[in-house]
């Protein structure tokens, strides 16, 4: 799988440079991104404005994986979805279980939002 990763002070920036996410990519998707859990920074920003199509476990291992990032103390969100991809994660009952937004200006704001509410509890 073809991804450009951009480490920024507190989250990294994974942009999956495909056209699809197969069910083939499942597992290396999946182990990508939960090794950044234990890193020193912690959270992930994943960038699928390329992705125009989503296989159906795929995209219920993305629910799974930010479940366990939130479950960790750290931060998981998408950004840049194309519509039909967020239209399939919406009709798969997904979209409102992840943490999806716009632009990747927006996800670096949530990543933020996310560090401050961690250090205050």
């Amino acid at each position: 799988m073809k991804v450009k990763i951009d480490t920024k002070e507190k989250f990294h920036v994974i942009t999956v440079e495909e056209k699809e996410l197969p069910a083939n990519m499942t597992e290396e998707l999946n182990e990508m991104l939960l090794l950044y859990m234990n890193e020193e920074i912690k959270n992930v920003v994943l960038k699928l404005g390329s992705i125009e199509s989503i296989d159906e476990g795929t995209a219920k291992d993305i629910a799974r994986i930010q479940q366990n990032f939130y479950e960790n103390n750290c931060s998981f969100v998408i950004c840049e979805l194309q519509k039909p991809v967020e239209n399939f994660l919406d009709d798969m009952d997904l979209l409102e279980l992840l943490n999806v937004v716009p632009t990747e200006s927006e996800a670096w704001d949530i990543v933020q939002m996310e560090e401050i509410e961690r250090e205050m509890l």
